[in-house]
């Protein structure tokens, strides 16, 4: 047995044990960071051939590892904007430096210019979105990613195009017989037009609907609806479309052509009875703040209630996530083993749901780091001591000599 090879092995042990002791220190400085994942270190043993009737000693080595896959526990908050995973994935984010990266901390907050960014400066990511129809995902990359943007683009108005008015007709009106309802709707500029309903008997199982603009007393459409035996409609899906009004007096406002869903129109022994109808479009309405739902789809919310889907949040995945890269910022890169890099929506495949007004605490477990910290404190002394014993056997063979 060599003394040198002694006193390298138990440098080798301390140096073990100083990794250990640098990953514990990290893990209980990082223990209230969103989103953090415990880092931990392994060792693995170093064997020197030996023969002979000599044993030459080895030594440790020691590798770090990140518990990514493991989720920590959640914390809900009272900011809309906050966001956390209840399951797999990560949100994908872009640094200082327009590069994608990955991460589980979800603080995000508006900045001057109304991106949501972290507490450490990366801007949460994804797809533009369209009412009812979901946006293409590039799977295996991060093309068509955009910054989630809540600026306030002012006062905002739709005008009217499509809805729906259902009611039932008396199947014993006379024939001549007209009943009457009204739908208001938008114009270009979000000023309200009432549109009057007229409905009238024309013969057995059949009415004849002519919708007026009642500040005009314009005809802007009409139909003709024949009922079964039943008080069904003999034709459905019914629609009716209206004509469009250009430069309406006092506003220079168009009104759209509306396509007006009449299914749920019906002949019954009943009297005359409206549903109310449906419109789509909008009065002027300021922005009053954002909602962010289970699917990451986000809204921006107006003072009249509307809801406004603007983006939906993009999430990313790996084959082996605790293989990912670790980086300054808690945020995460492809790594070598980690495998491809898969994004997807929250709710979809191996995706978890998305969790509004809600962080991911780290997993860091005080009472665990801090039984480690003392373990590794003995071990390292108890090297040393083996580093020290090795010196004094070199100082009594030196000591030989003489």
């Amino acid at each position: 047995m060599s003394l040198y090879g002694t006193m390298r092995t138990g440098v080798s042990g301390m140096n073990a044990q100083s990794n250990r002791l640098s990953t514990v220190a990290e893990n209980i400085a990082n223990a209230n960071t969103t989103g953090y994942k415990r880092a931990s270190t392994e060792f693995s043993s170093m064997i020197l051939p030996s023969g002979n009737g000599a044993y030459n000693s080895g030594g440790v080595q020691t590798e770090v590892r990140y518990s990514i896959s493991q989720q920590g526990a959640t914390t809900f908050t009272t900011s809309a904007s906050d966001l956390a995973i209840d399951g797999g994935g990560f949100f994908i984010v872009e640094g200082a430096n327009g590069q994608e990266y990955l991460t589980r901390a979800g603080s995000f907050v508006p900045d001057s210019e109304g991106n949501l960014v972290n507490a450490a400066g990366f801007t949460l990511m994804g797809y533009e979105y369209e009412a009812g129809v979901d946006p293409t995902v590039v799977v295996n990359g991060f093309d068509g990613l955009t910054r989630v943007n809540l600026a306030s683009k002012g006062l905002i108005a739709a005008g009217s195009t499509t809805g729906s008015m259902g009611a039932n007709l008396p199947s014993g009106a006379a024939v001549g017989d007209i009943s009457t309802t009204s739908l208001v709707v938008y114009d270009s500029q979000g000023n309200t037009r009432i549109l009057d309903f007229n409905y009238e008997k024309t013969a057995a199982n059949a009415w004849s609907v002519e919708v007026v603009d009642r500040t005009s007393s314009t005809v802007l459409g009409t139909q003709t609806l024949n009922f079964n035996a039943d008080g069904s409609l003999t034709a459905t899906p019914a629609t009716l479309t209206t004509s469009a009004m250009a430069s309406l007096p006092g506003t220079g406002a168009n009104l759209s052509a509306l396509t007006i869903d009449l299914t749920k129109t019906t002949q019954l022994g009943y009297a005359f009875n409206a549903d109310g109808g449906s419109i789509d479009g909008n009065a002027p309405s300021k922005v009053a703040g954002y909602q962010i739902d289970s699917d990451g789809i986000v809204y921006v919310k107006y003072e009249n209630g509307k809801l406004d889907p603007r983006y939906r949040i993009a999430l990313a995945n790996v084959q082996s996530p605790d293989k990912l890269k670790p980086e300054s910022g808690n945020v995460y890169s492809q790594g070598v083993d980690s495998g491809v890099i898969i994004t997807g929506f929250a709710g979809s495949g191996d995706f978890g749901e998305i969790l509004s007004g809600a962080l991911e605490s780290s997993n860091v477990d005080i009472a665990e780091e801090l039984t480690a910290m003392i373990e590794s404190q003995r071990n390292y002394t108890a090297n040393s001591k083996v580093f020290q014993t090795g010196s004094e056997l070199l100082e009594v063979l030196v000591n030989l000599k003489r």
